[in-house]
């Protein structure tokens, strides 16, 4: 079998789950014999949020300027013009992770630069404004093939826009998320400020409407009542869409609780953390608290139950598709004291020593070979067909 020249697309070199996605199936793909270049945009001196194992291309974006709607489609525009020039590399397969990258293909599809591209939905976001929602309904329709990692989102397609989507596997790396202690994990005890005395409750997303930090906020506070050592720490949000809204509404339930927040304190906001700490993070913590409303897959759960660390997660789909009843703790994420009971019960009565029994079977199920060797298999028929040259 020949070797395939494969670009993969993602609109951002920030650790969102599409991206950690793109970037593990390239490196996976790469393990197998391909040669795998991961693309993305980025401002001026941003570069992947960690080193990958195959090429990488910055497209540059500069000077952004404008609201959301004329950033996005400066985004998407660099991608056209970084694949139009006659020097730019050309690849036997163009998979794009995102509505931006995915839009651009189809446009350049739509010029003739490429035949023909692959698109994997996460996750579909709704926007009020028409370009958005316009780029995103294109970046999939033109695809060739459209993938997806949930059989939720498999079954919107096809209801909401009647697409036939074809299924592919996320994984969890098991080189990086063990349930072992390391030196490293003391070491960002302490620099977070993270005690020993009370549970450490992990919200990884940032402060998002779909990541329902007011509710988990909400739940946090009933949880003080009982537990007054508790911390939540919540990390991550770098993210392109604008938040700010909810952001407020969040800090002002913040301010209104009286509860502090800062290293050492109840609450404790880190921002994006460098990756190289996620799986001390995961450690450290005594449950993850993921009771979004919306998810494409929810990749996190799976690096925390490998981990060794309970979770937390809304009882709907995606998680149902993919995890067992006793796999975790299961709640109403639009009930802040069902959260908060669910909290509770993560500390006092899961049965932890199920975990590795329950990691053992997520790993197998969900491997990063085997997605890159079911990726594979679907490149190769569509090269077969002649929608994309090899």
């Amino acid at each position: 079998m020949p070797r395939l020249r494969i670009a993969m697309l993602t609109h951002s070199v920030n650790p969102r789950g599409g991206v950690v996605h793109a970037m593990q199936l390239a490196e996976a793909l790469q393990d197998i014999g391909h040669d795998v270049t991961l693309i993305a945009a980025a401002e001026p001196g941003k570069k992947f949020f960690r080193a990958v194992r195959c090429q990488t291309t910055l497209i540059p974006l500069a000077g952004l300027i404008g609201d959301l709607v004329a950033t996005v489609g400066q985004r998407i525009q660099a991608y056209i013009d970084y694949f139009s020039q006659p020097a730019t590399d050309r690849f036997d397969i163009y998979h794009a992770q995102d509505a931006i990258s995915g839009c651009a293909m189809a446009e350049l599809g739509q010029r003739g630069i490429i035949d023909g591209f692959i698109r994997t939905v996460h996750h579909l976001d709704s926007f009020d404004d028409a370009s958005l929602a316009n780029w995103q309904n294109r970046s999939f329709v033109a695809a060739q093939q459209v993938l997806c990692v949930s059989r939720d989102w498999q079954d919107k397609l096809q209801k909401q826009h009647r697409i036939a989507a074809t299924p592919v596997n996320n994984g969890v790396d098991t080189r990086r998320y063990s349930p072992g202690p390391q030196a490293h994990d003391e070491t960002l005890r302490q620099s977070l400020g993270l005690s020993r005395g009370g549970p450490i409750f992990l919200a990884v997303g940032g402060i998002e409407a779909r990541k329902n930090t007011l509710r988990i906020f909400a739940a946090f506070r009933e949880v003080l009542q009982q537990r007054p050592n508790a911390q939540l720490i919540i990390v991550g949000g770098a993210s392109l869409l604008n938040h700010d809204e909810y952001r407020q509404r969040f800090n002002d339930a913040v301010s209104e609780s009286g509860i502090q927040e800062g290293h050492g304190q109840p609450l404790i906001i880190t921002g994006p953390l460098p990756d190289a700490d996620m799986p001390s993070l995961f450690r450290l913590a005594d449950a993850l608290l993921f009771p979004s409303l919306t998810e494409g897959f929810g990749l996190v759960v799976l690096e925390a139950i490998i981990s060794g660390t309970p979770a937390i997660i809304s009882l709907r789909p995606p998680f149902t598709d993919y995890l067992q009843h006793q796999d975790c703790i299961w709640t109403d994420p639009e009930d802040s004291a069902a959260i908060a009971n669910a909290m509770l019960t993560a500390v006092d009565d899961f049965p932890t020593d199920s975990l590795p029994t329950i990691a053992k079977r997520l790993s197998e199920e969900f491997s990063w070979a085997q997605s890159a060797n079911t990726h594979l298999d679907i490149y190769r028929s569509l090269i077969a067909k002649g929608t994309q040259h090899a």
